[in-house]
């Protein structure tokens, strides 16, 4: 049987059980399919913007992460057995809000060519290596509370600046000396503020 047979089966089934007053109250209670839909749907996007270059790789990690936060709400929601109708609605209008701001990156984003391409990201390894730890040390600042949520922002925003001067350098399909010096400067002074938050041993500042 065809995996759209079983699913019009179950849902037959289901409204059968239900005419009898016998309808699993988990089942009903906690199956969220078109959350669950989004979701995935919402993630597969996020992918698709990454490998177009619509999405940089700091955008992709901010979107993930509120991604996560939503399934580990969803969890949380999920873990008594009973979902509300208030709850799901919540839960939608997340991935209403996420999968919107997905859709306006992909839309109005530059173009960062993808790797392998003449002038992309392989021209630029040791710069990119550099880059994308940034990323993962403002993830692991935020977890531990050395750097809070304004601060994350204001970081990711000096992020999302390099990674469009990079894609500029790159859109001729030459990255100069200069060009390159003046990416490793700006990285410099983002890894820099980036440490002294770390440093710094003020936890979940406002």
């Amino acid at each position: 049987m065809t995996s759209s047979k079983l699913f019009t089966a179950s849902l037959l089934a289901t409204a059968l059980l239900a005419g009898l007053g016998m309808a699993p109250a988990m089942a009903q209670s906690t199956n969220t399919p078109g959350i669950d839909n989004t979701q995935q749907a919402i993630g597969a996007r996020i992918q698709q913007g990454v490998q177009a270059g619509r999405i940089t790789p700091s955008e992709a990690q901010a979107l993930q992460t509120r991604e996560r936060e939503i399934s580990v709400r969803e969890l949380r929601i999920k873990s008594d057995g009973n979902a509300t109708a208030q709850e799901r609605q919540q839960l939608r209008t997340d991935l209403s809000a996420l999968s919107g701001d997905v859709e306006r990156m992909i839309a109005n984003n530059v173009v960062v060519a993808p790797p392998g391409a003449p002038g992309g990201p392989g021209n630029t390894t040791g710069i990119d290596r550099q880059e994308y730890n940034i990323g993962q040390r403002i993830d692991e600042g935020v977890r531990t509370g050395h750097i809070n949520q304004r601060e994350a922002r204001n970081l990711r925003s000096r992020q999302r600046t390099y990674e469009r001067h990079e894609a500029s350098y790159k859109s001729d399909g030459v990255v100069s000396k200069q060009e390159r010096r003046q990416l490793r400067t700006e990285l410099a002074g983002l890894r820099d503020q980036v440490e002294r938050l770390m440093r710094n041993d003020r936890r979940a500042r406002s």
